[in-house]
């Protein structure tokens, strides 16, 4: 019975960790409910994702981790653009880290690159440091570096980030599979695979990467143009990567 025991734990052991971590990215307290009800725990939190994002509100943030319960991660971006700030720009910056981690969030979400257009090492370990004991993903300005993906893997990695989320520098993340599939074990970095996921495509891009993390909104817009979560569509990708 004991070894029975022993092999039936750590057979669950190995399920739990063969399990595709999905994350829905929600740009409304309306899409963080709706991922909610998809059957989703974690979400990345945003505002205004017709510009690529910006940092949402403490209202929204709260709502989230403490009604909802659902594992938050935030993204830090004071405006569109670019991804190279100023001083008053990133003081804004650690300001809102400063809240997301008296709210309770789980990670944050943020990047950035020199005006050589490759990640700054030094701003983003000062940031991550600061997040502690959050986690930190460094977003999609990897997307945009203009340096050998692999390179730019490793300062991220020396920025002491968490998890990188990409499309492997190309315009979605199937297209960019082959460039995703590099970067996984290179460093410790967690890759997720993000950009154009859907439950139609996530199981090809999973097998053709072997990611264990995947990003995607599963948005739908309603009839004034408004970008909402679909609570039917998030569901439909969780249970595709359980067949994985």
């Amino acid at each position: 019975m004991q070894k029975y025991e022993k092999n039936l734990n750590e057979g669950f052991f190995l399920y739990l960790c063969s399990m595709i971590d999905v994350e829905i990215c929600c740009n409304s307290i309306a899409s963080a409910v709706a991922a909610k009800d998809g059957c989703a725990d974690r979400i990345e939190l945003c505002r205004d994702l017709e510009c690529g994002g910006l940092t949402p509100s403490e209202e929204d943030i709260a709502y989230c981790v403490h009604h909802l319960g659902l594992r938050t991660h935030v993204l830090i971006r004071p405006r569109p653009g670019n991804f190279c700030y100023t001083e008053a720009e990133q003081m804004e910056m650690i300001a809102s880290i400063k809240r997301c981690k008296a709210l309770g969030a789980a990670a944050v979400v943020l990047g950035f690159l020199t005006e050589e257009g490759k990640v700054d090492v030094e701003i983003t370990r000062r940031m991550v440091q600061l997040a502690s004991p959050m986690e930190v993903t460094f977003h999609r300005a990897f997307d945009e570096a203009l340096q050998d993906p692999i390179e730019a893997l490793w300062d991220v990695a020396a920025s002491r980030c968490h998890r990188l989320l990409t499309s492997g520098q190309r315009p979605s993340a199937l297209e960019g599979a082959e460039v995703i599939k590099s970067l996984i074990g290179v460093t410790g970095v967690e890759i997720l695979a993000g950009a154009g996921v859907t439950p139609m495509n996530v199981c090809e891009l999973v097998q053709r990467t072997g990611v264990r993390e995947v990003h995607g909104s599963c948005k739908k817009s309603l009839d004034d143009g408004t970008l909402v979560t679909d609570a039917a569509s998030v569901r439909q990708m969780i249970d595709k990567t359980l067949t994985l």
